[in-house]
């Protein structure tokens, strides 16, 4: 760029004219109103000090950030400030706010022109940041402005370490009163009038510690027992162990000894009064999943909560006497196994269910005809088992399609997970994973759906949500994609009105805005579109003005934003037609454009080209010292010479010119008397004029001539050249064609 060159750091795109609302304020100025205007200073026209270089600091009350149109801006609250804009624009009606209740405009401007830019700022409330929710627990907020307040709550089988409460604080920033808490389990504890919960061991569901003792001590109410139903009991196979105990203390007799029994009980355990007394213990070595158990409180005369992990249940008698009946179904994905799908509570005298609650379970494969529902690996959302082969068919109704919601994939990488576009395994493939993969979706082409999820044997995955979950849905089924929506700033064109398979919907923008994400969307053969939807933003740059011959430029950054200048500047010997120096501005709807058309780089006077020299037997057609650029010089050939190469040299401009080709050479010619002789008879013949019986006679009388003609020039050609001997045949065939014609006449 050359020294003097305007340049305008930064350009906003709100009120860029004088304002009425107050003179210009000075440099470096404080504003502690809540609302309020502020203009740069005009700049004088003047050859010297025209650079404008500002600060405005806002300050409002704590609580409040600010709200400001402004193109470069730093937040000044507490630590180090952080740059909030720093682009060459923003368009009118986008804003930069403040998280603190302070913000300094930095202003700065290098220009020749006089102008001046207003900017209006005003007071926002501001909020605390939502509170994260904590691992196996939750949290709800009642406000997220100053006095608002954040509850903490844990998952059954989990305790709330930390406040149970925070509040929002009012300041410069607005801040939580304390750090969240965390929803850990405990090693033991007293829990006394135990209606409902959960235990789990430390570190549930991942893997417990070692050399861990844990006791819990469980009371009912009074005149009640509990009942403990086992969700989970996977221990290490050494050492560790896991009781229950009929009592409250370590030498109560057990009910369950994790040593004993090689299957859970189903059905679960109840205590004969109101204590149970639960341990567990680990050792040096090893580890596993450990232990999860939900227990229940129930009062004489009544049957104990029934429960179903991944499912649920409908009862006639929410308190469970005698007489009630429940029926259980799992939740989708899930299987009902073992127990029975109805059960009654029966026995007066001591009252319990007839049959064993059932389980839910993720089973390995399946034929299924729902309109929608959910397909889950084995075991979810605990660990697959290795060496499995599952199927799963999906049908619905024939006139439909099937979408396939694949939420969660997340597999070994030798695991295999398969979706076929049909009714069994040689349909054609929709798709084949394995792996980890985020979200995605498939469409059928038809009714059915085969889905094949294949383990590698010798591999184990441990830990939950190992495994996938797929949701199904029965769609419409057609031959035409779903109508794509119009864009905002922005119109479409369709190549197809049907918008039937191999269908291009074109989307473009207005000007002043240009296309982001992809243009064109093709109707795919699974009746997809093959992208997402593009929009229109406005645009914030400039095209590429291109390059100009003979020159090189100079960008002010690798952005042609808006702001931006490009300098052209020709090369030695050229000379800059145009503005050297284009900006990137914006004034109107039509978007960005640069201020000048593109300067063009001309050839200054050139050094004219030295004579060339004439080579031997050429001719020029002029002999001058010096020829300028552009002047030609024409060669030619002394007679009996032929001219080889180029007859015509141009001199080419440059520094230093040059001659377009070298200089021709002239070569003589062979002739042969056959040659001459011939030259000689066409030339006598074609000069005759008369008729056929005056022809006879001047051929007799010409033939003994041209004999001693060739004699004589035989002998002369021998000591002279083939030029001589030319000439004097040419003379002589002038000399014959005159003497027939006398003779004649």
């Amino acid at each position: 760029m050359r020294k003097g060159s305007p340049l305008l750091m930064y350009t906003f795109s709100v009120s860029l004219c004088p304002s009425t609302f107050s003179n210009a304020a000075p440099c470096n100025t404080n504003f502690t109103l809540p609302g309020g205007y502020i203009e740069t200073p005009q700049q004088a026209r003047s050859w010297y000090n025209t650079d404008v270089d500002c600060t405005y600091t806002v300050t409002v009350y704590m609580g409040y950030g600010v709200e400001i149109q402004v193109n470069s801006s730093q937040d000044l609250g507490g630590g180090e400030p952080s740059v909030l804009a720093n682009e060459s624009i923003l368009l009118k009606g986008l804003v930069v706010r403040s998280w603190s209740n302070q913000i300094s405009i930095h202003f700065r401007s290098r220009q020749t022109q006089s102008s001046s830019l207003l900017l209006r700022y005003q007071a926002f409330v501001l909020s605390c940041n939502f509170p994260d929710r904590p691992a196996y627990g939750d949290v709800s907020v009642t406000s997220l402005h100053a006095g608002g307040e954040a509850y903490f709550y844990c998952f059954n089988g989990y305790q709330l370490q930390g406040p149970s409460t925070l509040t929002c604080r009012n300041a410069t920033t607005p801040y939580w009163s304390g750090k969240v808490p965390r929803c850990l389990v405990a090693c033991g504890g007293m829990v006394k009038n135990a209606t409902l919960g959960r235990i789990v061991s430390p570190g549930f569901p991942g893997n417990y510690s070692n050399n861990l003792t844990c006791h819990w001590v469980l009371e009912a109410p009074e005149g009640q027992r509990l009942h403990v139903h086992f969700e989970k009991v996977a221990l290490a196979e050494d050492d560790d162990r896991f009781l229950i105990k009929n009592g409250n203390h370590i030498d109560s007799p057990i009910l369950y000894d994790s040593y004993e029994v090689e299957y859970l009980p189903n059905e679960g355990i109840v205590s004969s009064a109101r204590p149970l007394f639960v341990e567990f213990t680990t050792d040096g070595f090893g580890t596993n999943t450990g232990v999860a158990i939900r227990y229940e409180a129930f009062a004489a005369g009544h049957c104990y909560e029934p429960f179903v992990k991944y499912g649920n249940f409908t009862t006639t008698d929410s308190t469970y006497t005698v007489g009630t009946v429940v029926e259980f179904t799992c939740d989708p994905g899930y299987t009902l196994e073992q127990g029975s799908v109805i059960i009654e509570c029966m026995d007066p005298s001591n009252p319990q269910w007839n049959e064993t609650e059932p389980a839910c379970r993720a089973v390995c494969s399946g034929e299924i005809t729902d309109s929608a529902g959910v397909v889950l690996s084995p075991n979810w959302p605990e660990a697959y088992d290795k060496g499995q082969d599952c199927i799963w068919g999906i049908h619905v109704e024939e006139d439909k399609r099937i979408m396939l919601d694949i939420q969660v994939l997340h597999m070994g990488k030798n695991d295999l997970l398969t979706f076929y576009d049909g009714d069994d395994l040689t349909a054609k493939i929709l798709g084949q994973y394995s792996g980890s993969r985020p979200r995605f979706k498939l469409y059928t082409s038809m009714a059915d759906v085969t889905i094949q999820f294949q383990s590698d044997p010798a591999t184990n995955i441990y830990g939950y949500n190992n495994g996938f979950v797929v949701h199904f849905f029965e769609v419409p089924r057609n031959d035409t994609c779903p109508e794509l929506p119009e864009i905002s700033n922005g119109w479409k064109t369709t190549s197809h009105p049907d918008l039937v398979h191999g269908t291009v919907v074109t989307y473009q923008c207005y000007p002043g805005f240009e296309v982001v994400g992809t243009e064109m969307l093709m109707c795919q053969w699974d009746l997809t579109w093959s992208g997402d939807l593009p929009s229109c933003e406005r645009v914030l740059s400039c095209p590429d003005p291109g390059t100009v011959e003979h020159s090189r430029r100079v960008m002010s950054g690798p952005r042609l934003i808006v702001g931006s200048t490009v300098q052209y500047i020709c090369n030695k010997g050229y000379s800059l037609s145009g503005n050297s120096l284009l900006s990137c501005y914006h004034r109107d709807s039509t978007g960005p454009k640069w201020s000048e058309k593109l300067p063009k780089c001309i050839p200054d006077s050139y050094e004219p080209c030295r004579n060339p020299g004439t080579p031997p037997y050429t001719i020029q057609s002029s002999e001058k010292h010096v020829y300028q650029a552009g002047e030609t010089v024409r060669f030619s050939c002394m007679s009996g010479y032929e001219l080889q190469g180029e007859p015509v040299l141009r001199c080419v401009p440059g520094h230093p010119s040059k001659w377009s080709h070298p200089p021709p050479l002239c070569k003589g010619i062979q002739l042969n008397l056959f040659y001459i002789f011939a030259i000689l008879c066409s030339k006598s013949v074609a000069s005759a004029d008369f008729s056929m019986e005056g022809a006879s006679v001047a051929v007799s009388i010409f033939i003994p001539v041209a004999v001693i003609i060739i004699i004589i020039m035989s002998i002369y050609f021998y000591f002279s050249s083939a030029l001589r001997f030319l000439y004097l045949i040419n003379g002589f065939s002038f000399f014959s064609s005159n003497f027939l014609k006398n003779k004649i006449k």
